[in-house]
Order: C-alpha cells, then structure tokens, then sequence
C-alpha cells in the first residue's frame, strides 16, 4: 500500500531522472570542447588544437547516423551524432578564422620589419577544397571549403548506404568503421603534440562520457570502449 501510494512522486521522479541521464548523453560528449573553443577564441590561437580532431568526429558520427538507418538505437545516442557535428562544425569555423587571420598578421609583421609598407600586404594563398591537393587537405583558407567536402563525403556515403541497406553485412560494417573511426581519435592530437613537443593551448579531453554514453547500447558502440583503451 505504500509503495502503491508513493507512485504519485517515483514516477515522475523516474522520468526525471531518465531524462537528466538523456540530456546528458546528448551533450556530455560535447562539454570537453566548450573550454577549448573559448581558449582559442580568447587567446586567438588555435595552434595547440589539431582541427583532424574535427576531422575524426564528422566522419565517425555521419557514419553512426548511417548506420542507425539500418539498425535503429536509442534516439538520444542519435542526437549525440547530431550535436557532435554541429560542434565539430562550429570549431572549425573558429580554428580556420584564427588560423588565417594570424598568416595575414604574421605577413604584416614581416613587411613592417623589412621596412616595404609601401608595397601592398598580399593575403596568404587561398586554399581550396576544389584544388584537390592532398598537401593541403584539410587546412584549407574558408570554412566554406570544410562544409562542402563533408555535404560531399554525406552524400556519398548517404548513397552507398541507400544502395546497401538491405544487406546485413554492409550495416554491420557501416558500424564497425563508425566505431573504428572515433576509436582513432586521439591519434591526430597526439601527433601534433609530437611534432611540435608541446601540449600548450590543448584541453584535456577525456573519454568517461562516451563509455557512460555507449555501454547501454549495440556492441558496435561498446565496444568502442575497448578499442580507445
């Protein structure tokens, strides 16, 4: 009888609780980057964040969206994919603003100590995703040039995906590649690091979310755990 008659209060308090724990499975993976994107943006550099990192997110979760057209999860692992890429999206924006804003001070910088201001400052180079040159992938002059080739890497996997989603194996490894993709995320900061032997200007960015986020859903995104560890 009195646990008939706290129904009144465990039920919604039930709810409650299950939708803080939505909430923060949607938005925990994206808290880490918030401290980073106001770093960049205070100090108006961007040289200790490698934007690959940018690079593994959009592709690892346009692939987890993929794959949820063949094999559904629960929707708050989904809007997690959606959050992600608009953050992803928003810190390459940031980083490609600082990044060319600086090249063009550091060129004013270099003709005021050469003493040639009569001479025109020429911008840096532009870089463009359309000049498909691999030397300058993803380090390119707009972020105009970062949303087309992920609108083109969408549509083409957006494609192969319609064309396969009946076979079984394909969605299986749709998930698989999702996984493997995100478990390599430490990997390009790492390697920046290296190069320049230095972690200045880098977030901590820890992984405790994403196992709390993944460990109740299909094996491909538990064992994601596995593979980052």
């Amino acid at each position: 009888m009195e646990a008939e008659g706290l129904d009144w209060l465990l039920v919604p308090l039930h709810q409650l609780v299950s939708w803080g724990a939505a909430g923060a499975m949607v938005f925990g993976g994206v808290v880490p980057y918030i401290p980073q994107y106001r770093d960049i943006r205070r100090t108006q550099n961007a040289e200790g964040f490698s934007t690959y990192v940018c690079l593994v997110l959009l592709v690892a979760n346009i692939l987890r969206i993929l794959f949820w057209f063949g094999r559904h999860f629960e929707s708050p692992l989904l809007w997690q994919s959606i959050v992600m890429i608009l953050t992803m999206l928003l810190m390459l924006k940031l980083c490609t603003e600082v990044r060319v804003t600086n090249e063009l001070n550091v060129k004013r910088r270099f003709f005021a100590a050469a003493d040639t201001q009569d001479e025109a400052i020429k911008p840096p180079p532009r870089r463009s995703y359309l000049d498909f040159d691999p030397r300058h992938f993803w380090h390119w002059s707009s972020f105009g040039d970062y949303v087309q080739c992920v609108v083109a890497f969408t549509g083409v996997a957006g494609y192969i995906t319609y064309l396969s989603i009946d076979s079984a194996l394909f969605v299986e490894t749709l998930g698989f590649l999702a996984v493997l993709t995100e478990a390599m995320l430490g990997v390009p900061q790492l390697y920046r690091n290296y190069r320049h032997q230095s972690t200045e200007g880098m977030r901590c960015i820890g992984s405790l979310s994403r196992d709390m986020a993944y460990r109740p859903f299909p094996p491909h995104f538990s064992l994601d755990g596995c593979l980052f560890h």
